[in-house]
C-alpha cells in the first residue's frame, strides 16, 4: 500500500452545522471524526470504528454494469457529516481515508484493500468500508482472513444483503459479480467450510445455474419475496440459526437489494427490492449476535442518484450499524 493508491481524507469533506461546541448531546459526526493515516504506525491500540473508502468501480465495469460507484465514498461522507452523535460519549469514529484505483487492475486494488482492512483490524478498530463496487467484498474478506489467521479463531461466516448471489464464473477474470464464487473456491483450497448466507435474492436477477450452484455449495439464502414485516419472526429465526453457527461474521450490503423507490442511485436498480426499514431490521438481527467483526456497503452510484437520496440512505444505514454495534455487539471494544 502506497501513496499512489491510498489517500488520507480531505478534512473539508467533514463540514456541517454546529449547534453547540461543548454539549456532546448536541454534537454531530463532523465534530468528532478523527482523521488517521494508515501508512503511519500507531503508538497505541485504538478503540472505535474505522471508516475507509473504496473508490473503485472496475468490477462493475467488468460486470457490464453502470459505472459511477467510485464517487460514492465521499458522497456518503458528506451525508454523514450532520448525523447526530446518538451513541455514548467516548465512541470514536476514525476516518482512515480512501483506496483509489488510479490506473491499477482490479485484482491489485483488491489486494491493497485487503492490506488496509488488515491494518484497521490490527489497530483495534471495527472496519466500516464504503464502496465502490461490490468487488469490495473479495478484498475485504482477504483482509479479515489475514487478521483472523493470527488469532485462535479462524472461522468466518459471511452475511450478505443482496439481490444477487454474486457467484458467477470468473474464468475471464473477476468482477463485481464473482466475489463469493472466488471465496468459495478459496475456502475449498484451504479445506475450510464456505459459510455464506444472503438475504434479498431476486429470482429475475439470477440464472437457474446460479441457484443450482448456491444449492450445491449449501448457501443459505432468503428470497426478497419471502421477506416482509408480516414474517419477520420466521426470517429472524433463519438468520439466528445461521449466526449461532458462526464465531465471527463479516456483513456486506449491496445497495441494489433496496427498492429503487428508495435507492435510485445504484448500479443495478431493483423495483421489487426491500424496504429500508426491513434492511435495518435484518442488520440489527445479525449484529445482535455480537459476532460481527466488519461491515461494508457497496454499489451506491451518485451519478444516477436523485437529490443524494441513495447516499443519504447509505449514511443512515452506517449510522444504524454503529449504534447497533455499540448497543449489541461488544460495545466495550468500540468505546474508550
Amino acid at each position: 500500500m502506497n501513496n499512489k493508491h491510498y489517500k488520507t481524507i480531505d478534512p473539508e469533506i467533514w463540514k456541517g452545522r454546529i449547534d453547540d461546541e461543548e454539549d456532546y448531546d448536541a454534537f454531530r459526526w463532523h465534530q468528532i471524526i478523527q482523521p488517521i493515516d494508515l501508512l503511519e504506525e500507531q503508538e497505541k491500540a485504538l478503540k472505535g470504528f474505522g471508516l475507509l473508502g473504496f473508490c473503485c468501480d472496475k468490477g462493475v465495469q467488468r460486470n457490464l454494469g453502470r459505472k459511477g460507484t467510485s464517487k460514492a465514498p465521499n458522497s456518503i461522507r458528506k451525508e454523514m457529516a450532520n448525523l447526530p452523535c446518538s451513541f455514548p460519549k467516548g465512541t470514536n469514529i476514525y476516518d482512515c481515508g480512501n483506496i483509489v484505483s488510479n490506473g491499477a487492475e482490479l485484482e491489485d486494488v483488491q489486494e491493497i484493500l485487503s492490506e488496509a482492512v488488515y491494518r484497521i483490524l490490527k489497530m483495534g478498530l471495527f472496519p466500516l468500508i464504503l464502496g465502490g463496487g461490490h468487488e469490495i467484498a473479495y478484498g475485504h474478506y482477504l483482509g479479515i482472513e489475514r487478521y483472523l489467521s493470527e488469532e485462535e479463531n479462524q472461522e468466518l461466516g459471511i452475511f450478505n444483503l443482496d439481490a444477487h448471489f454474486d457467484m458467477r464464473p470468473y474464468k475471464n477474470g473477476p468482477s463485481s459479480g464473482t466475489m463469493f464464487a472466488q471465496i468459495a473456491d478459496r475456502c475449498g483450497e484451504q479445506g475450510k467450510e464456505f459459510r455464506y448466507m444472503v438475504a434479498g435474492i431476486q429470482q429475475y436477477g439470477n440464472t437457474v445455474s446460479l441457484f443450482k450452484k448456491a444449492d450445491d455449495l449449501k448457501v443459505n439464502y432468503l428470497m426478497a419475496k419471502d421477506i416482509s414485516n408480516d414474517n419477520m419472526f420466521s426470517v429472524g429465526q433463519d438468520i439466528v440459526r445461521f449466526t449461532k453457527k458462526q464465531r465471527k461474521i463479516y456483513m456486506t450490503l449491496c445497495s441494489d437489494v433496496i427498492s429503487s423507490a428508495y435507492a435510485p442511485g445504484v448500479s443495478a436498480p431493483q423495483p421489487f427490492g426491500l424496504h429500508p426499514e426491513i434492511i435495518v431490521k435484518l442488520i440489527k438481527t445479525v449484529i445482535q449476535s455480537g459476532k460481527v467483526i466488519s461491515f461494508d456497503i457497496a454499489e451506491v452510484s451518485p451519478r444516477f442518484d436523485e437529490d443524494n437520496r441513495t447516499s443519504k440512505l447509505a449514511a443512515i444505514i452506517v449510522f444504524a450499524v454503529i449504534n447497533s454495534v455499540v448497543e449489541f455487539g461488544s460495545a466495550s471494544d468500540c468505546i474508550c
